[in-house]
């Protein structure tokens, strides 16, 4: 097997974050060559415990082998920064995640893709309106990214469905345990045919708050632009929105929509007035966007 293997051991071993895997594979070159280090060499690298290096010392790779294996005959993907089908925008971002794993399909023209946000207590208004303008964008060729949670992410992604467009949902938990349940069906119709299910967690992780925190990174690092519907101010979708102002992607805001959305029009954000989306102006924000590739890939990850 190629060095896949070495990506998943690395990326899901406990107490390795992006940001550690990173620093090992910055020092030793490769993540085999992690595998190849001493206990002493491994530890030399911040937040790397000997408790952490004995485990790289003893990692099991057949079973890795048998895991990618078992994966693939449930048709999930295991997908590393290394190959070229790794989303292109997500690639961009300081903390992406090394291994992604995928049920669906990811297509290169997905880097065209805008993120719909925003309460799990949504009201009507805010579903009938992630819905409005998912079946917009979804007709004018956008791939909308939501993180498949109750309210407005199921109102986004079924509204990407209605218009016959394609959808990308990121789990706060593995690909095996979809989240709400009630979304099992939705869930099943993103990955055949109509997009991908995305997850950095393996398989089986249950929900979490931390995971569903760190999955916010990932909706707004995979979209152009974030456009939040209903949210409070203190609230998940206000943490994406935040991560998505760092990652320099652009962010919208829906008048009406709670007190985190009136906090964020008080910001450097866009606002969108749902009864009249001026829909070439929110086009020509988001295709002229571009963010500078980094150096070390900006020629096998180019932003398309």
């Amino acid at each position: 097997m190629t060095d896949k293997k070495y990506w998943l051991a690395l990326a899901t071993l406990p107490g390795i974050g992006p940001r550690t895997f990173a620093a090992l594979v910055e020092k030793f070159g490769s993540p085999r060559a992690v595998f190849r280090a001493s206990a002493d060499e491994l530890t030399e690298v911040a937040r790397v415990t000997s408790e952490i290096a004995a485990q790289l010392r003893a990692c099991d790779f057949d079973q890795v082998e048998n895991e990618i294996y078992a994966l693939g005959q449930e048709n999930i993907t295991v997908l590393t920064r290394a190959d070229e089908h790794y989303p292109a925008n997500l690639a961009h971002i300081p903390d992406a995640p090394p291994v992604l794993f995928v049920r669906g399909s990811l297509r290169a023209d997905d880097a065209r893709a805008v993120a719909i946000i925003g309460t799990r207590e949504a009201n009507e208004r805010g579903k009938q309106i992630a819905l409005q303008l998912a079946r917009g964008f979804a007709a004018r060729g956008y791939v909308v990214v939501s993180g498949l949670a109750r309210g407005i992410d199921t109102a986004a992604h079924q509204g990407a469905l209605d218009g016959n467009g394609r959808t990308l949902a990121v789990l706060g938990s593995g690909l095996r345990v979809i989240h709400p349940r009630e979304n099992n069906a939705l869930a099943d119709a993103i990955a055949k045919g109509h997009g991908a299910l995305l997850s950095e967690f393996p398989p089986n992780t249950p929900p979490q708050g931390r995971n569903l925190m760190m999955r916010d990174r990932i909706i707004s690092g995979l979209a152009r632009g974030v456009i939040v519907v209903q949210a409070a101010r203190d609230s998940g979708s206000m943490d994406t929105a935040q991560r998505a102002q760092k990652q320099k992607r652009r962010v919208f805001a829906v008048r009406g929509g709670g007190d985190g959305v009136d906090e964020l029009l008080r910001g450097n954000v866009i606002a969108l007035t749902p009864d009249t989306i001026e829909w070439d102006e929110i086009a020509h924000t988001l295709d002229t966007w571009r963010v500078d590739a980094p150096s070390d890939t900006a020629q096998q990850l180019a932003l398309l």
